[in-house]
């Protein structure tokens, strides 16, 4: 595929040259969603199976569900972090993260320490059984993308990768 297919356009071109419309007329002549070319849509049908089935089979398997599992993901990539940072990155509420961090250390998966500068704040790491957890659920959830992503072209996951970093830093501003 050339490289200059993928190449930042000067300006900013959707939604105004889109292809495809988000709505459509309904029989009784109303203006409705389309839900073939809604992308809130998509984005709602794809995540909510996919995390709902996760939660499940890791509450199984293991005894997290997907929130804990995401929090164990940033204390892997990013140990000795703090509660908001995980927040913003993976866009959870501090009340759900704050959750998780207790569940997780209440299993003896992870561990923390106050700041000095103020001890109502933490720091939190993954310890050896956190890290165990952790590399048995990541080949999990590796294991779904792959199946979630199985038959599509690599030049359009690309694609889709780099639409979904524009949504994510748009949708901070919705």
């Amino acid at each position: 595929m050339p490289a200059s297919r993928y190449r930042k356009p000067a300006t900013s071109l959707c939604p105004q040259a889109r292809h495809s419309k988000s709505v459509r007329q309904s029989n009784e002549g109303r203006t409705v969603i389309d839900t073939d070319t809604y992308i809130p849509y998509f984005l709602v049908a794809v995540n909510n199976p996919l995390s709902r089935g996760a939660s499940q089979h890791y509450l199984e398997k293991f005894g997290v569900g997907i929130v804990e599992w995401r929090v164990i993901s940033m204390l892997a990539t990013e140990p000795g972090i703090q509660a908001a940072r995980i927040c913003s990155v993976i866009s959870l509420d501090k009340g759900a993260t704050s959750r998780a961090l207790n569940r997780l250390q209440e299993l003896g998966y992870t561990e923390f320490k106050a700041l000095p500068t103020d001890p109502r704040k933490r720091v939190w790491w993954l310890n050896e059984k956190g890290y165990d957890l952790h590399d048995r659920l990541i080949d999990i959830a590796l294991e779904r993308e792959r199946a979630l992503i199985a038959g599509a072209d690599p030049d359009d996951l690309e694609a889709f990768l780099r639409v979904m970093r524009i949504m994510r830093r748009n949708v901070e501003h919705i």
